[in-house]
């Protein structure tokens, strides 16, 4: 039996910032987005393969309030446009959102929540998904209830119209409206304890943690003030004394005044560097040997600061820190660079689950970015469903349900805690690392075939290529790998092959009984 274990102590002595400590359960590292799905399919998407698969947890589209938008059709990009804190969208009502929670707690799978609240809706009148009236003219929100008084306004932006226009003054950028959305004053605590008011429902049905959106255009200090409100986590579910896992969305890539090292000192930040740096790899155009040092030596922040993604629901839309990374739509070369985001150390990683849509690209731009999820006539979220190899119909793509993904979801899960060792490269595209003596894996990003005896690091025995197959009853159902008493095995990868990788690990080793604790 194999015994995967995290110990609590050991999250708290290298995690630095106060909210930075991953809240999942014992033998879980890897979180997917859940983008736009329903909650009812949420909470039955936990217990029926989040934690049969060892993930450790789902971020969620924004829970509260938000603008209705029917032109274009409910695009994706209404839930970062809030009405009011009530928890009531396209993804459900609040019954069903506590019913989620409660139901994927129990499986051992944490809840983490898209909160937009630097800002509220654009301009115009309408009412929200919970029916509540708002007024983006005379800042008018009485769900909250917010009003002019709370709004960054001409004394604290100086840009004129009161929007951003130049990213290389922090003042501008922190204090005037992003794409004209109407700039909460957060250095005021009455919505310092709105916003942290909000937070706490959150916390008390039973959230582990946060993604905080637009968190660049926030001041530090005052995030930090929120955050200093903050509750421990619902007992229900946590050990007492336990802290919300907070990552704010900080896009730095670079060449511009505000940076994530501003953010660092006490919560996680999100990596939008890394998703570009491997896209540039995985394509083709950068040699793979040069990950031999990936990580801080690349000019990225401390692992333990960041969150790490090869791809979110903006930037495979253009949106967000620009386009460039690998999505769904470039499968092949997105799975090579997600197994290597799983199989390496540096952060904590998030799976993006993602829904189809049809592109049209004019000049470079997919003019179809706006696409809201699959729906039905009445513009209802469509549910997702089930094919027999696991993946996902209706619109839905899934990739945290690849095979190719959820197996590495697993390796990492079994090589948590040990470094990078046994590094062999081919001079150009072609890599392999072990973790430890618990997992080994083989990239080959093109050129030439792989035909070599590699030093994996791993104890004697037949192991199972989690690529190609699964670790079942005891055998594999895709390719077996051999290793030897000097812990050497032979390796054989095309270049050309649909998955051009081999994943082995001790949690997938012929003749024992796997066991991951979920």
């Amino acid at each position: 039996m194999l015994l995967i274990v995290c110990s609590i102590a050991f999250f708290h002595s290298v995690y630095g910032g106060t909210w930075s400590n991953p809240t999942c359960a014992p033998g879980r590292y890897t979180i997917t987005h859940l983008f736009e799905w329903k909650w009812t399919d949420t909470a039955d998407e936990c217990e029926k393969f989040l934690g049969p698969y060892g993930y450790c947890g789902v971020q969620i589209s924004p829970p509260s309030e938000n603008r209705v938008v029917t032109s274009p059709n409910r695009p994706w990009w209404e839930r970062y446009q809030p009405v009011s804190y009530k928890l009531v969208t396209r993804s459900g009502t609040e019954a069903e959102f506590r019913n989620m929670v409660d139901r994927c707690n129990k499986v051992n799978v944490r809840i983490y929540a898209d909160i937009v609240i630097n800002h509220m809706t654009g301009g115009g009148r309408g009412s929200g998904t919970a029916g509540t009236h708002y007024d983006g003219e005379s800042l008018s929100y009485p769900g909250v209830p917010f009003s002019s008084w709370d709004f960054n306004s001409g004394s604290e932006c100086h840009s004129g119209d009161g929007d951003i226009h130049n990213y290389n003054d922090p003042n501008e950028v922190r204090n005037c409206r992003l794409v004209s959305l109407r700039d909460l004053k957060m250095s005021k605590d009455y919505v310092r304890d709105k916003v942290a008011e909000y937070m706490n429902k959150l916390i008390s049905i039973g959230v582990a943690g946060f993604r905080v959106d637009a968190a660049k255009h926030m001041w530090p200090g005052d995030l930090r003030a929120v955050f200093g409100r903050l509750n421990d986590l619902n007992t229900k579910y946590f050990s007492g004394g336990t802290k919300p896992f907070i990552f704010q969305e900080v896009i730095d890539m670079g060449g511009e005044a505000i940076h994530a090292s501003e953010y660092t000192s006490f919560a996680r930040v999100t990596n939008f560097i890394y998703g570009i740096k491997l896209a540039q790899v995985f394509r083709g155009n950068n040699p793979a040997k040069y990950l031999k040092n990936w990580g801080s030596a690349w000019g990225m922040p401390s692992p333990f600061d960041v969150v790490v993604f090869i791809d979110n629901h903006d930037n495979q839309r253009g949106h967000g820190g620009g386009g460039g990374v690998l999505t769904h739509f470039e499968h092949r070369a997105y799975k090579m660079a997600t197994a290597f985001m799983l199989a390496h150390p540096y952060g904590f990683a998030r799976v993006m689950s993602s829904y189809d849509w049809p592109r049209h690209f004019e000049n470079g731009e997919d003019k179809n970015n706006w696409y809201g999820p699959p729906h039905n006539g009445d513009m209802s979220i469509k549910g997702r469903s089930i094919n027999a190899d696991l993946s996902c119909g209706n619109g839905w793509t899934c990739e945290h349900r690849w095979c190719q993904i959820y197996n590495m979801v697993a390796f990492r899960n079994v090589v948590f805690g040990t470094t990078v060792n046994n590094w062999w490269d081919n001079g150009n595209k072609a890599i392999a690392f072990s973790r430890g003596n618990r997992g080994f894996i083989v990239i080959n990003d093109g050129g030439v075939d792989v035909n070599a005896n590699l030093q994996t690091g791993l104890p004697q025995g037949t192991y199972c290529d989690v690529i190609s197959g699964n670790y079942e009853n005891g055998a594999c159902t895709g390719k077996e790998v051999h290793v030897g008493g000097d812990g050497r095995a032979h390796f054989q990868v095309s270049h050309q092959g649909e998955d051009p990788v081999v994943a082995i690990h001790i949690g997938a080793k012929k003749g024992s009984a796997k066991k991951v604790i979920l």
